[in-house]
């Protein structure tokens, strides 16, 4: 571990809508869900390190979700993480400097479950990691939800346990 840490922020996509006749990957957000991504954005602002770039699946709901924050960021939109798994987003993770030509710190992905949480509590390691969120996330990790984790490691070398969960945070 380095003296130098990195946050990463897992970002679960706000509450989406139902249209008869819309498929899954083009689901736009509920009412609810503008509200909900808005206060997300509201509380990354006051609470996170500022955001050097963005990880967001390509489905219309994380891409509302992230207009919603107004986190102003250099973002790559990825097909990798709608209907990923765990593995397939930290592989995204593990090449963030792929994707990006500036020095990420502070690294947001906004995904869905169950990839989300799985992410989140294979990243945190026993030691260090806030057991009370890890327990919360392990019960439900609802819409517009918010794992911030801290690691020493470079994201090329982040792997299961490479984290502590720092805290969780459900805007409402």
């Amino acid at each position: 571990m380095s003296d130098r840490y990195r946050t990463l922020l897992l970002l679960r996509h706000a509450k989406s809508a139902y249209p008869p006749g819309v498929v899954d990957h083009e689901r736009p957000l509920a009412p609810r869900g503008v509200r909900e991504a808005g206060l997300a954005g509201d509380w990354l602002r006051a609470h996170a390190p500022a955001v050097d770039a963005v990880l967001c699946s390509t489905a219309t709901r994380t891409r509302e979700t992230l207009a919603r924050t107004r986190i102003s960021a250099s973002v790559e939109y990825l097909d990798r993480i709608y209907d990923a798994t765990p593995g397939t987003v930290i592989d995204e993770i593990n090449r963030v400097q792929e994707h990006f030509d500036a020095d990420v710190q502070t690294l947001l992905v906004i995904g869905h479950e169950p990839a989300m949480s799985a992410v989140a509590l294979g990243l945190a390691a026993a030691d260090g990691s806030n057991n009370t969120a890890a327990e919360r996330i392990s019960i439900k990790f609802p819409t517009s939800s918010i794992a911030v984790l801290r690691t020493g490691e470079p994201w090329h070398r982040l792997s299961f346990d490479g984290a502590a969960l720092v805290t969780f945070h459900v805007p409402r």
